[in-house]
């Protein structure tokens, strides 16, 4: 087995990425953005558009280099609904809309403790289980009218092959539907009344089964290619790590969502109220972490006009810039409910001055999230942050640990790829990273300022 197809559905962009297992290398890549559909009857994903872009995108791929297995992962907080009639009995709900939070003291009521699930009480639609119980509110009759409830990657799966299940990674995503500690559904199952309708649980390198022969017409793949069960996201980026380093370490991986996960780290009491969790690996074991909306942020702050920069400009904010007082999405991460603000003066959008301290911001906050979780050893950043030196070079002082700037593109890819390496085979070896060390002095007096006046607004404002 040589090449696999990886369909990546990102909260941002959607994207089918061709993987040689031997190397790890994407030989091919294809996006499109992913697209919100405004309903009836509520925000969702643009389903049907993805569907012709990664049927188009696996016929083009088969016949320039071929396809020898396919393995998805996507972003969490995202289930889809299946019907009786094999197609979806409702449109595939948008985690940021705001429905749930209309019953959301009724939900509030039925939900696991932190305790159980590991997952804290997020807003909108960002656990799962919040969603079907306002799905399920919103419209009566959609429980009669469902015959299976699966997570997204395997929604993806299921359109390939007809099979029906769930990934652990996906589960163990701020759902409230698992328990990390028992390995097994969370009593909200029962309460929801869907523990007949949910696909059962499994890892995500099980073989879901092979393509239906409407697929095989399509894109002209062989009936006999396996289609791999799935991970969340940043569980695929961490998945390679998992593989071939030893703890403790941590990786970040960076996109719309910023996800600091600790492994083999200092054991630590997490607050939900600071949007800590615990997620489940690709292989089934619980893994603390935080997060926040980073990529989202960077977005916000630069409105497209990010300045190139040198390392003399990295030391000269360092030493005299500006600096961001979380927090610019204030209803997630390690700092909610803070008004951001700017100390000195808020420099011009398109200025190296704004970049650079963007960078500074966020990697500041990955810092905070890592102290939360017990962080220990080398850090390895995955995703477009890899790239972005202000970023790296603050988190390396602020975390007082060796950084890791992973070479690729995203690990995502890399990680659902070895989906399907065989059993007790080995990754081939990570590419050469770029490293930062946390020796300069200007960025450690540039972090330690920050922190101070973090906890000087309010609690909150670890120590690295």
């Amino acid at each position: 087995m040589t090449h696999v197809a990886v369909i990546d559905i990102g909260k941002t962009n959607a994207k089918l990425a061709l993987v040689h297992l031997e190397t790890l290398k994407e030989l091919a890549v294809l996006t499109r953005p992913n697209r919100v559909l405004p309903g009836p009857p509520w925000p969702h994903f643009d389903v049907e558009g993805i569907w012709d872009f990664l049927l188009g995108a696996m016929a083009r791929f088969q016949k320039s280099h071929g396809i020898d297995a396919i393995s998805v992962t996507t972003h969490g907080a995202c289930a889809a609904l299946i019907g009786h009639d094999g197609d979806l009995a409702a449109p595939i709900l948008d985690y940021e809309h705001d429905g749930p939070a209309e019953t959301a003291a009724a939900y509030d009521a039925l939900r696991p403790p932190f305790a159980e699930t590991g997952a804290a009480r997020l807003p909108k639609g960002l656990n799962l289980g919040a969603q079907l119980h306002w799905q399920f509110a919103e419209d009566p009759g959609l429980r009669d009218r469902t015959m299976a409830v699966v997570t997204y990657p395997q929604y993806w799966g299921y359109r390939l092959t007809g099979a029906f299940a769930c990934d652990v990674s996906s589960l163990g995503c701020h759902t409230d539907l698992w328990s990390p500690g028992s390995g097994t559904f969370s009593t909200l199952v029962e309460s929801l009344g869907i523990a007949d309708l949910i696909g059962a649980p499994r890892k995500g390198s099980d073989i879901l089964g092979q393509l239906r022969p409407a697929i095989v017409d399509q894109t002209g793949l062989s009936p006999a290619t396996p289609v791999y069960c799935g991970v969340h996201d940043s569980n695929a980026s961490l998945l390679p790590h998992i593989l071939r380093q030893t703890a403790p370490f941590s990786v970040v991986s960076t996109g719309t969502w910023v996800i600091a996960m600790s492994v083999g780290g200092a054991q630590k009491l997490l607050d939900p109220a600071r949007d800590t969790l615990i997620n489940v690996n690709a292989l089934g074991n619980p893994v603390p972490s935080a997060r926040f909306m980073g990529g989202r942020e960077y977005d916000t702050i630069l409105k497209g006009d990010a300045a190139d920069y040198t390392q003399d400009n990295i030391l000269a904010v360092a030493q005299e810039g500006p600096m961001l007082m979380p927090a610019i999405i204030p209803e997630c991460g390690p700092f909610q409910n803070r008004r951001a603000r700017w100390i000195g003066s808020e420099p011009a959008h398109g200025s190296i001055e704004r970049t650079v301290a963007t960078g500074f911001y966020l990697a500041l906050m990955a810092a905070e999230c890592l102290t939360l979780i017990g962080h220990k050893g080398t850090v390895i950043i995955e995703g477009p942050f890899a790239w972005n030196a202000s970023f790296c070079a603050m988190l390396a002082a602020a975390s007082g640990s060796m950084v890791e700037a992973s070479g690729g593109t995203t690990g995502t890819s890399e990680g659902a790829a070895l989906l399907a390496l065989p059993a007790g085979s080995q990754p081939p070896a990570a590419e050469r990273r770029r490293t930062y060390h946390p020796g300069s002095d200007a960025l450690l007096r540039y972090a330690a300022s920050w922190r101070s006046k973090v906890s000087a607004d309010g609690t909150g404002g670890g120590s690295g």
